[in-house]
């Protein structure tokens, strides 16, 4: 059965048109949310030289934003459903605009981390307006094309997010980094007066007053939606056995193979291509076959990551680098696989006037894993090196640094076990919840 938002939507509502520049608006905006996430870290080394190296404070240039973002999605998913889509978009493209010119001109790590926050609540109001504007503006083959896009443009900047700061960090300093996210997304709110007004939401939210204003701005109640559920499981996978390795990865092969960072980075391109490629390419065969569908997708994307993980367990200090590239491949095409058209699909399952809601427990499932696993590799990694190395030898090899790469590799060995016990048990869990639903809501 193929599900749309009009179809949930309530009778004698009209859906909003959308105009030329709905998804050149709203893809650009996105670009540089996850970009953010990806590519601050790589301005850490010069921040720190500017405005000091507090560990905790400096941590938490990257770390505010992830929190901020990851919090914010949740109230920003119902109060979208109150205020519209459009206004959330415009009010969060205009927070991340004033957070990121703040980063730019702070003159301590406090005020940096503030307005890094701040960026981070901007960016929560931009990625549920832009999802549930989406969901709610188009319709069959175009809705699955338009999340398809929408999910390319995640993955691109999540990929390409550390390459862009580097080279902006080297052009034009940290402080430039901050100012052209600020310059994007500022367009991006002037831009906005041409989206389609939510009406959906906004006529939705009018004929349910009195219990639009009993929703709690935290409200789990989607989550009884067994194959909405589901997919908020999907990206859980994906944080653990992509984003981690994403991240760490590149260490891995220094502290392994001694691995310079320009040669790690480019071989790092085996598991961003697929992420690249994949969302369009699903998207033309949901929408051409019939024996290709979410369900499909999903246990594709999850038998990618696990094998991709296992895969990855080759790589030692004394095989070629030549045996991960498939596996790194095939993690690339499991977190590819379904971005967007799970998106797409989730909202697709909930009453139209909820998408906002939707879409704010869809990211902070997304979100949220990615900030908790990532830190979660980290801890584990940097406490399997310390049973068999001390002190600064410890840190150095935990860091990526290159003279231990046989107790290196023992500690990504158990961690990288670690993350395939917890997608196999992530596999089962959603098969379990999709059940007989799997059936009947799938997207065809």
């Amino acid at each position: 059965m193929h599900v749309t938002a009009t179809e949930n939507a309530p009778a004698g509502l009209k859906t909003p048109e959308p105009s030329r520049l709905t998804l050149p608006i709203i893809l650009i905006a996105q670009f540089v949310t996850p970009m953010a996430i990806a590519g601050t870290a790589i301005a850490l080394p010069k921040i720190s030289g500017d405005l000091g190296a507090q560990p905790t404070a400096l941590q938490w240039v990257v770390n505010g934003f992830n929190v901020a973002f990851a919090v914010g999605v949740l109230a920003w998913g119902t109060l979208s459903d109150r205020i519209g889509y459009r206004r959330a978009f415009t009010l969060g493209a205009a927070l991340f605009s004033v957070g990121s010119i703040l980063s730019a001109v702070a003159p301590s790590l406090a005020v940096l981390d503030a307005a890094r926050i701040l960026a981070g609540i901007g960016a929560a109001a931009i990625l549920t307006g832009a999802s549930s504007m989406l969901s709610n503006v188009f319709e069959g083959a175009a809705r699955t094309q338009a999340f398809a896009l929408f999910g390319t443009i995640n993955g691109l900047g999540l990929a390409l997010g550390p390459t862009i700061s580097g080279i902006l960090v080297a052009g034009v300093g940290w402080r430039g980094v901050f100012l052209v996210q600020a310059a994007v997304l500022a367009l991006a709110a002037a831009g906005s007066r041409v989206l389609p007004d939510s009406a959906l939401a906004a006529e939705t939210t009018k004929q349910t007053d009195r219990s639009a204003q009993r929703t709690p701005i935290l409200d789990l109640s989607l989550l009884r939606n067994r194959e909405f559920l589901a997919m908020c499981l999907v990206p859980v996978a994906g944080s653990i056995g992509f984003v981690t390795l994403l991240t760490y990865l590149p260490s891995a092969l220094s502290g392994i193979k001694s691995m310079s960072p320009g040669t790690a980075g480019l071989t790092m391109l085996a598991m961003t291509i697929p992420v690249l490629i994949a969302p369009t390419a699903v998207a033309k065969l949901v929408n051409s076959s019939r024996s290709v569908n979410v369900g499909t997708v999903v246990y594709a994307s999850l038998a990618a990551l696990i094998l991709g993980n296992i895969g990855v367990l080759l790589l030692s200090e004394t095989r070629s680098v030549g045996w991960v590239l498939v596996p790194m491949v095939l993690l690339g095409l499991g977190f590819g696989l379904p971005i967007g058209l799970i998106d797409g699909h989730a909202l697709a399952v909930v009453p139209a006037e909820r998408t906002g809601t939707a879409a704010g427990l869809l990211n902070f499932f997304r979100i949220g894993s990615e900030a908790v696993f990532v830190a979660g590799y980290a801890f584990a990694l940097s406490t399997f090196v310390g049973r068999q190395l001390s002190g600064t030898a410890a840190e150095d090899t935990a860091a990526g640094q290159p003279g231990h790469p046989e107790v290196y590799r023992s500690a990504f060995e158990t961690t990288v076990y670690a993350l395939i016990g917890l997608i196999v048990a992530l596999t089962i869990a959603i098969l379990l919840v999709r059940g007989k639903n799997a059936r009947t809501t799938q997207e065809s």
